[in-house]
């Protein structure tokens, strides 16, 4: 593995993308789950998934049992969703727990916050305490956790930077949205693709607009090509932007708009990959998130949500906007599950990049390249 990832990490005019095994490896599956999601801030799920004290959602981050819960601060938790016990999950499914986490084998039984609570018959029959079980250092096991564009996001090892000091960069990038409200769109703003490809590839898909001609025809017949422009902050993040953005319109209506935006959005929108597992959206009236979630090396589950900068618009409007961009994002799913069964090319070297245009797809590649070369190298 090693020696293929030195010819990622040559400048893009240079350089090939990952090797095959990066696709197709269960050994690497495995080293890039360390290495690229548990050291770093991945996203777990949406905070607007959970709006309520008490609410709770598991959720599986590649084979690890974590616990999103609401607490009573109004703030959002991440445990892992064991019993510090026996083990066992606390949680089955999304569901309001009332002011406790309680363990459906011995009851025993935690805070929101984490807190061990209870312990019944722990010191035999009708004795609920004993001297060698100590509450305080028996709580659930808590990670680092941060809510940014209704994201949560989880740092599973603990040794990233704090989320605001690790993404300045692609904070203040989009500077004019922070403090301002975004509403979920409902139901009709919320759907899923299960896609058979490794998770990278949707990221790859994403990030560039080269595609756009012949994956995209409806978007690129009014957003063309020659209106993109790349985005790259090496380490961080890659993506593409459009100087063409035109909003939905419903019978000469249009959303709201986020309030005190420069001109740039007028008719701009951005479209950036947050490593390693986000995709996000930026427009002048609505934003958007995609999830992936890697099942194995040959699966993900892409979880997409809508969401709006004001909270009165039609439902028939959310609708239809909610259609439009599942038609764009399926037009993608045999392009990412084509370049999977295409990983499976014996003499497939990863690939030439464009220069001009592969720049955020290479930029994807050389971070995760450099990470997994830090976990190998020591």
């Amino acid at each position: 593995m090693k020696d293929g990832l030195s010819e990622v990490l040559q400048d893009v005019a240079k350089a090939r993308g990952l090797p095959n095994d990066h696709y197709v490896s269960d050994e690497t599956f495995a080293v890039e789950r360390e290495a690229l999601f548990f050291d770093h801030w991945a996203a777990l799920g949406f905070a607007s998934d959970i709006p309520e004290t008490g609410d709770a959602k598991p959720i599986d981050l590649l084979g690890m049992p974590l616990l999103a819960v609401r607490d009573r601060e109004g703030g959002v938790r991440v445990f892992q969703n064991t019993c510090r016990h026996r083990g066992m999950i606390l949680v089955e499914e999304a569901k309001n727990i009332g002011g406790l986490i309680r363990c459906p084998y011995h009851s025993w039984c935690y805070a929101l916050n984490g807190e061990l609570k209870a312990t019944p018959h722990v010191g035999g029959p009708g004795h609920n305490t004993h001297d060698e079980i100590d509450k305080a250092t028996l709580g659930l096991t808590e990670f680092p956790s941060h809510v940014w564009r209704d994201v949560i996001f989880v740092n599973i090892n603990g040794n990233a930077a704090p989320f605001e000091e690790a993404h300045a960069d692609l904070i203040a990038r989009w500077g004019e949205f922070e403090g301002k409200a975004a509403y979920p769109g409902g139901a009709e703003s919320r759907f899923e693709f299960d896609v058979a490809c490794n998770w990278k590839l949707a990221v790859e898909n994403y990030c560039e607009s080269y595609h756009l001609p012949w994956v995209h025809p409806g978007l690129n017949s009014y957003s063309r090509l020659e209106d993109h422009y790349n985005i790259e902050e090496p380490g961080a993040y890659s993506g593409q932007g459009t100087l063409v953005y035109r909003q939905f319109a419903e019978d000469g209506r249009v959303f709201a708009d986020f309030a005190g935006l420069s001109d740039k959005w007028d008719t701009g929108a951005e479209y950036i990959a947050l490593y390693p597992n986000v995709l996000l959206g930026a427009h002048r009236d609505h934003s958007f998130a995609i999830i992936l979630q890697p099942l194995a090396k040959d699966r993900t589950l892409e979880h997409v949500a809508i969401q709006y900068a004001a909270n009165d618009e039609t439902e028939s409007m959310r609708k239809a906007n909610a259609k439009l961009w599942y038609g764009v994002f399926e037009e993608d799913l045999f392009v990412v599950e084509g370049m999977q069964r295409g990983r499976h090319a014996k003499f497939f070297d990863g690939g030439k990049f464009s220069p001009a245009m592969d720049g955020p797809t290479h930029c994807f590649h050389h971070w995760a390249a450099s990470q997994i070369e830090r976990v190998q190298t020591g």
